[in-house]
Formats: C-alpha cells, sequence, structure tokens
C-alpha cells in the first residue's frame, strides 16, 4: 500500500508538504502542486478520508447551500456548484449541496454536526434570516451576494450594481434616452434578492446621472411573458430605444417579441444583458452584455474558505468589476 511518505520521497518533498498539498491548510507553490499531483497519480495513492478526519479533525467536505426558490435560474446557479465542486477538488475537499428552504435550520442542523467544516452560501436576501446564525457560528462561511449589512461576514460577488450602471451608460454613450429594465420575475424581488436588487440601484442611478427616462419590470421567465412585457414597453413608453435584461431565459423570447412588433434590434432597439457570455453569443442577434462570472466567483469563495479554514486572515468583501463585451444588439440610436 502506497504511504504518504511514499509520495513525499517521489515528489522530493516533506510528508507534511504533501499533506498541504491534500488539504490546502496551507498555501504552497503551483510548481510544487504540481510535482505533488504528479506522484500521487503516478504512484496510485489514495489518502484515506476517515483516517485523515480524525487526524485532523476536519471532514474534508463543504456545504454549499443553495435554496432552489421560485425564480431561479437552475443553469445559471449550477454554474455557480459546479466551480465549487471543481475547485473544491483541487483541494481535495467534497462538497455536499443542499438545495432545500430550510433557512437558519438547515444550516444549524449541519453546522452542529461534523458533516461540514465550512459552508457556502448563495441566494442572499438583503435582508437575510440567515445572517445572525452565520455570524455566530464557529464554521467559517463565505456568502456569494452581499445582504445590506454584510460586517462580520465574507462576502463575494460580482459588483451587480455597477453591472446595472455599465449597461445604460453604454446605452446613453449610443445617444439612447429612454430605456427600460427587464428583470427578474416578480417573486425575486419580493424576496428583495440582493443581486436584483442591486441592478435595479445601479440601473436607475445611471439612469439619474444620464438624464434619461428609464422604467423597471419584472418579467416572468416565460415566451408570453415576454410578449406582453414588449406590448406593455411600447405602451408606455414609445420612444423606448434602448433595453437592459437581467432575466436569462427572456433574452431570445423578448428580441422576437420586439421584432414581431416591428422593433429590428439593433435598428430600431438596442438591447443589453447581464448573462453568461456563452447565452449572449448564442442568441439570433448576439446580445452586447455584462459577463456572469460563474467560474471566477466560484472559485474565488473555496480559495477564501479555504484560507478561513487554514486560519489566514480574508477580506470580508470581493466585489468581481462588470466586464462588457459589445456585440451586434447595439447601435447608435436613429433619429427620425
Amino acid at each position: 500500500m502506497v504511504k504518504i511518505t511514499d509520495v513525499a520521497r517521489h515528489a522530493g518533498v516533506s510528508p507534511s508538504t504533501v499533506s498541504y498539498a491534500l488539504s490546502g491548510k496551507r498555501p504552497i507553490s503551483e510548481e510544487t502542486r504540481r510535482r505533488v499531483e504528479e506522484a500521487i497519480r503516478e504512484l496510485g495513492y489514495r489518502p484515506h478520508a476517515g483516517a485523515r478526519a480524525l487526524a485532523s479533525s476536519r471532514s474534508n467536505v463543504l456545504a454549499l447551500v443553495i435554496p432552489l426558490r421560485a425564480g431561479i435560474h437552475v443553469p445559471v446557479v449550477m454554474r455557480f456548484a459546479v466551480s465549487v465542486v471543481t475547485t473544491a477538488r483541487r483541494y481535495d475537499h467534497d462538497v455536499l449541496l443542499l438545495t432545500q428552504e430550510e433557512g437558519d435550520d438547515g444550516l444549524r442542523r449541519v453546522a452542529d454536526t461534523a458533516l461540514v467544516d465550512a459552508l457556502i452560501v448563495m441566494d442572499v436576501q438583503l435582508h437575510d434570516p440567515r445572517l445572525p446564525l452565520l455570524r455566530s457560528l464557529e464554521r467559517p462561511s463565505v456568502m456569494i451576494g452581499f445582504p445590506a449589512d454584510s460586517a462580520g461576514l465574507t462576502c463575494i460577488d460580482l459588483d451587480f450594481k455597477a453591472a446595472g450602471e455599465v449597461c445604460v451608460e453604454h446605452l446613453a454613450r449610443l445617444g439612447h434616452r429612454v430605456v427600460a429594465l427587464v428583470g427578474s420575475p416578480p417573486e425575486v424581488y419580493v424576496r428583495r434578492t440582493a443581486f436584483a436588487q442591486r441592478v435595479v440601484q445601479g440601473f436607475t442611478a445611471a439612469a439619474d446621472r444620464s438624464g434619461l427616462a428609464s422604467s423597471v419590470h419584472p418579467c416572468e421567465a416565460s415566451p408570453a411573458a415576454a410578449r406582453l412585457v414588449a406590448e406593455q414597453l411600447l405602451r408606455e413608453q414609445p420612444a423606448l430605444t434602448g433595453v437592459v435584461v437581467h432575466n436569462e431565459p427572456l433574452l431570445e423570447p423578448l428580441i422576437d417579441a420586439f421584432e414581431q412588433l416591428g422593433l429590428r434590434v439593433p435598428g430600431d432597439l438596442s438591447v443589453t444583458a447581464i448573462c453568461p457570455d456563452e447565452l449572449a453569443e448564442s442568441v439570433r442577434v448576439p446580445v452586447t452584455s455584462v459577463a456572469l462570472p460563474s467560474a471566477e466567483v466560484g472559485e474565488q469563495a473555496v480559495q477564501l474558505l479555504m484560507k478561513k479554514l487554514g486560519g489566514d486572515a480574508v477580506p470580508e468583501a470581493t466585489l468581481l468589476p462588470p466586464r462588457m463585451t459589445e456585440r451586434a444588439s447595439t447601435a447608435p440610436r436613429t433619429t427620425s
């Protein structure tokens, strides 16, 4: 049976360095990590999870808390989950996925056992009822999302307020004077989900700064709802020439609905979105968009947790700046 000392000898490092490479307790150089991983592969070393947990009083399992509530777009959420799982494996950790809406009870049940070492919490609300418990837990946690008061917490996310601003500023530079935000389903706003609220804040602030007429329209994620909101927008804002979409399933149905109502994209109407790049590129008219950096956010969330588990200080707030890619869906406003 291959032992950790055999791996260390093969990689030319100490057994403790192999242990750090497996546990992520301490940072090691990428070159050293590569040598250890090659030695593990070549020798077929399989660390014994139970023995490792007993030795370290750790389970090497992270909890990923994603309540699958109404209005959540599961394919996008799963992008974050895949990134968390993939990164956790690099640190020799597994991930326990918790999808039920249990509030404090679910978190407490997991945290009070030896099931997990730390938690990543998603679908954060501005006034999230889980915050007091997360602040009091002995186990480290990271939130993907920012509540209204993030003091004493570790949070990471795209800067959604800035993302909303960037979309409006792009339309304003192109000369558009009347804009609308087609946002998440209504229940997402009723829950005061943080990322959706911050997009509205950024959209409205940027429109006001630029002197644009603007409106915000929550919308269910269906083609029928897309048609209804397009009709409403043209009825209430006949001078509309710019739209920001923050609702992934609506992107193509909304463009189709506007074109069926006589508005060509981008000839008559410019459309921007906050969504994954792959989605923006796949639409019949490729959409100018701010990327949703799910891979980067998931990876950094795990890295922050690993540092906290190792006793290292981490920043309370990590906001990723928005990155916009211009595509075929936006153009200067035409005057008739």
